[in-house]
């Protein structure tokens, strides 16, 4: 083609028809799709009765089976401190502990834990007395808009649980030692699956650092 020519498009009325078809097909197929998958899906299962022990109060409750902890905590107990941030288990603003270990609770089914112990933010203070982390994140100002705080404070209970026990990070030098150091490279990696979107990490990581002295 010479370079001083050009090119022309003819719209004609065949491809204004040709083009809306096919606009119209790409919005209409994922929807039929989807409900031909719900009509092959059958009834819903049966609802399920389960047990469980939260912040120290027994709870009876009848769910549909695919329940998640979370849902089951903010929509039928109205525990509200668990957020509901990214639901697929990246952010970790639904973190809770069961049986003293941490766990995203947009992962787990509810009826996975009938019976077990569940302690959410709302039962580590005892009264008026705040837990040490509660008081060292007031104290640091460990958050900015608070979405995350619950579960940041939940995870760190969780982890400092782990590391008196012993157990170590991906970072932890010494494997001899019978607890690593928490220092502030320990604690970010320990602590990784907790996203700040508001970034307060700096302030966060001396606030575990302050309760990782205190008495729990």
């Amino acid at each position: 083609m010479d370079e001083n020519e050009t090119l022309t498009f003819e719209v004609t009325r065949r491809t204004v028809i040709e083009t809306g078809t096919t606009a119209l097909l790409l919005t209409t197929l994922p929807r039929a799709a989807l409900a031909a998958d719900s009509a092959d899906a059958g009834p819903p299962p049966t609802p399920v009765s389960i047990e469980l022990q939260i912040n120290g109060h027994s709870h009876s409750l009848t769910l549909d089976p695919r329940t998640t902890l979370l849902d089951a905590l903010r929509e039928h107990l109205a525990l509200t401190g668990s957020k509901k941030g990214c639901d697929h288990g990246q952010c970790g603003a639904c973190t809770v502990l069961i049986e003293g270990r941490r766990i995203n609770s947009c992962l787990t089914l509810a009826v996975m834990h009938d019976g077990q112990s569940v302690t959410t933010i709302e039962g580590l203070a005892e009264g008026d007395h705040l837990h040490p982390l509660q008081t060292a994140f007031v104290e640091h100002d460990g958050f900015q808009c608070g979405y995350c705080t619950s579960g940041q404070i939940c995870s760190a209970a969780g982890m400092l649980a782990e590391s008196r026990t012993g157990m170590p990070s991906y970072v932890t030098e010494d494997l001899t030692q019978p607890m690593a150091e928490l220092t502030d490279v320990e604690i970010r990696e320990r602590m990784s699956g907790n996203i700040c979107r508001c970034a307060a990490y700096p302030n966060i990581v001396a606030a575990i650092k302050q309760a990782a002295g205190s008495p729990t």
